[in-house]
């Protein structure tokens, strides 16, 4: 299949991997791109040949979070179109999360919004240690609701706090510290941070295929099931939540103010 907004590429190991390529978006998210992860995402799950899972972008920026034109679009939108596309983001993330495979997400620069929610549904995060990582939301007047059952179940809501509610920009170790991303990967004398990133990749992937695939379909389900997975119920109330709090006065205040490039009124 050809896609767009994404290239779906595979080794004769069985090494999968999905590129996120808008790099003239800062490989931000719109509706189009969450569609085609959906179906991507849905291949690979039952596809035996592929074995192991690496979500990665290309250029400076892993992932932007939403895309501004897709936003906009939400704003003129009625509460029945609004939940339509959370859900749409929220069921691509949901699959990404219980992908019955390892998936190793290679980060690099800045990730945003709903990138950080691509990285929390991933089971191993290996990230340049030039990374930082924001969710921008509440400095505009929204929530980050549709990422929020994600980025809870992998950091605990202790952790997540900080970053959730305020948008506190968190650099690599930060991220590191709390578990947002499992290895940092940084230049040497003798390598370069891309380099290195690669190798950290190609190293973690080694290892996954040493495992049964069988069995590693099964420890992930059963860790799911252990944890704080998000559930249905979860991913509906973050939903709902995302909806009313679009139709708020703050929330149409803030995000006018940030199109039309001026201070949010609490500012």
């Amino acid at each position: 299949m050809t896609y767009q907004t994404i290239s779906l590429t595979q080794d004769e190991r069985g090494i999968a991997t999905i590129l996120l390529n808008r790099p003239d978006k800062h490989h931000s998210m719109n509706r189009h791109m969450i569609d085609e992860m959906t179906q991507a995402l849905t291949h690979l799950a039952h596809d035996d040949s592929a074995r192991v899972i690496v979500l990665a972008s290309t250029g400076p920026t892993f992932c932007a979070g939403g895309d501004l034109g897709w936003m906009q679009k939400q704003m003129v939108a009625d509460r029945a179109g609004k939940m339509a596309e959370a859900r749409a983001l929220s069921d691509m993330l949901n699959i990404l999360n219980t992908l019955p495979k390892p998936v190793i997400a290679r980060v690099q620069g800045p990730v945003y919004g709903g990138g950080i929610g691509l990285i929390c549904a991933c089971d191993i995060v290996i990230a340049s240690d030039n990374c930082f990582f924001a969710l921008t939301e509440t400095r505009l007047g929204l929530i980050p609701a549709t990422i929020g059952p994600f980025l809870i179940s992998r950091l605990g809501d202790g952790a997540a706090r900080r970053m959730f509610i305020t948008g506190a920009r968190l650099d690599a170790t930060a991220a590191h510290h709390i578990g947002l991303v499992s290895h940092l990967v940084g230049d040497t004398e003798e390598i370069d941070s891309v380099v290195a990133l690669e190798n950290a990749v190609t190293a973690e992937c080694d290892i996954a295929l040493r495992a049964a695939p069988g069995a590693m379909a099964r420890a992930k389900e059963l860790a799911l099931s252990l944890g704080t997975s998000p559930t249905d119920e979860m991913r509906e109330a973050s939903i709902i939540a995302l909806a009313e709090c679009w139709e708020s006065e703050e929330t149409q205040a803030g995000i006018a103010a940030f199109f039309a490039k001026t201070k949010a009124p609490w500012i």
